[in-house]
């Protein structure tokens, strides 16, 4: 067989969650090993992230995911591909009832195609995406997880049982208080995860930031449902990807994960676009290379060109968190403005983002050259532009991991969901950044000035610096290049065996 049909039929096909959050590393993953030589790949999304990945690229395929195939799946999930991403309900929706059959279409076409029984040689599956783990069971393919944020949190998740069984949850996942645990009051501080030693203690990390906790009473028992079931499914992969480092920065505090009997966790990442893990470096604008769902304001970089070195405060809360509320915007644009110091604001231009901000705001701090707001920017551009100084984040993964990659401060502001276990990482396990303890007019202005000037400054710079080398040079890439190599092989071989 020749080296090329061998490649042909080793096609892996990678299923996200449909959130930026997960699309792009795992976007990136897929790259990495195609870019290996060996597999064919597959980016396999609902068609409503296929329509705004492809509209933002002109509508070209090759440039929208480079050197992987991206496929929609039906979805039924309406979406105006405006600044709001279809609800969680609706998408859970869409992958538990929808979007199986047509995966399932998918594997059987490719099987058909060629012309024997196993065209797809793996399934790599976002845990959050659990739905896509009974789809290749049924089609007979290998289904390999893939984490695509930090381990810290699905190490949480993974824990559910142990939180309920010594009462820190109830059997919905809700807090319960610390006079009803079965460990004694007095040595369980309030509730505190490091007590369970699930995590380190150091992160000062409690049951109030537990990540299905978003919403009201319903959302978060739907949550809490979906997470039940997605630990259920993760049981039975042989395998688990993970787009992070080992340890995550966490030394001697680390206590080792034993994973359920026969499966192993590889970390993989982090996960950029870029050489880092013996690719050929990306060419083209960031923007286009992670097939961004927003379409980013090119006037930002040229915005940016024109302010002093490391004078600039980036603010943005991600692609993915609900609307903060007219008050806290409020409260944002007033002590931005205080702080006196030019701003890059990333602030969908949404009603439900933008309603708080003061009478003509935008325009106001524009024309004085103080500050510009835009609905989306390209992140990691601007992070690795000079005159960025810190980065007011909402800590998701990616824009953590982007931050310290790029050698920039952090001001931490969790919104929901894992954000909470990040921020604790990052302020009290990293010291690459400190917490905005609200979003009042003098806290923000406050913490601002604390981050970009004088000693606390210069401590977080240098812990940042400290943070680069260990994630982006460290052991920790040499571990993650020998394990996608790993896993490789091990793709290659079970096909071979297969064959």
């Amino acid at each position: 067989m020749s080296a090329e049909s061998a490649q042909a039929r080793r096609a892996i096909v990678f299923v996200p969650f449909p959130a930026q959050g997960h699309v792009t590393p795992m976007l990136h993953l897929a790259r990495a090993l195609a870019d290996r030589g060996g597999v064919a790949a597959t980016l396999a999304v609902p068609d409503f992230v296929h329509r705004r990945m492809m509209s933002q690229d002109g509508g070209d395929n090759d440039n929208a995911a480079g050197r992987v195939a991206l496929v929609p799946i039906p979805s039924g999930v309406p979406d105006d591909g405006g600044d709001e991403p279809p609800g969680f309900a609706s998408i859970v929706h869409a992958m538990e009832h929808h979007m199986p059959a047509h995966l399932e279409g998918l594997l059987l076409a490719m099987a058909r195609a060629a012309g024997r029984g196993g065209a797809a040689a793996c399934l790599v599956v976002d845990v959050l995406a659990s739905w896509a783990v009974p789809v290749a069971a049924r089609c007979g393919v290998p289904a390999v997880g893939f984490w695509p944020v930090m381990f810290a949190s699905y190490r949480v998740v993974a824990a559910i049982p142990e939180l309920i069984s010594n009462g820190f949850i109830s059997g919905t996942g809700t807090p319960l208080p610390p006079s009803t645990n079965k460990i004694n009051e007095a040595d369980s501080k309030g509730r505190k995860l490091g007590d369970l030693d699930i995590l380190p203690s150091k992160l000062e990390l409690s049951t109030a930031d537990l990540p299905w906790l978003v919403g009201g009473a319903a959302s978060r028992q739907s949550r809490f449902a979906f997470w039940l079931q997605t630990v259920d499914r993760a049981k039975s992969l042989d395998c688990i990807l993970v787009n992070s480092f080992p340890g995550e920065g966490a030394g001697d505090a680390d206590r080792p994960y034993d994973p359920p009997p026969g499966q192993r966790i590889l970390h993989v990442g982090p996960l950029f676009d870029d050489d880092s893990l013996g690719r050929p470096p990306c060419r083209k604008s960031t923007a286009a290379a992670g097939a961004a769902m927003w379409q980013a304001d090119p006037t930002c970089m040229e915005w940016l060109d024109r302010q002093s070195p490391g004078s600039v405060v980036y603010v943005s809360f991600g692609s993915w968190v609900a609307p903060i509320g007219p008050d806290k915007i409020a409260q944002f644009a007033l002590g931005l403005e205080a702080a006196g110091r030019p701003f890059l604001w990333v602030l969908k231009s949404h009603p439900s983002w933008r309603a708080g901000l003061p009478d003509q705001f935008a325009e106001t701090i524009a024309a004085a050259g103080r500050g510009k707001i835009v609905s989306w920017a390209p992140q990691e551009d601007v992070l690795r532009h000079g005159a960025v100084g810190c980065f007011v984040t909402h800590c998701g993964t990616n824009s953590a991991l982007e931050a310290i990659r790029h050698g920039v401060r952090m001001i931490c502001y969790p919104i929901s969901g894992d954000q909470f276990i990040n921020s604790a990482y990052i302020v009290n396990m990293w010291g690459a950044g400190i917490a905005l303890a609200s979003s009042d007019r003098d806290c923000v202005k406050d913490c601002i000035e604390s981050v970009m000037e004088g000693e606390e400054g210069r401590r977080l710079q240098e812990n940042v610096a400290r943070m680069r080398e260990m994630v982006m040079l460290g052991e920790g890439r040499s571990i993650a290049k020998r394990n996608l190599d790993l896993f490789l092989e091990g793709i290659i071989k079970s096909d071979d065996d297969a064959s």
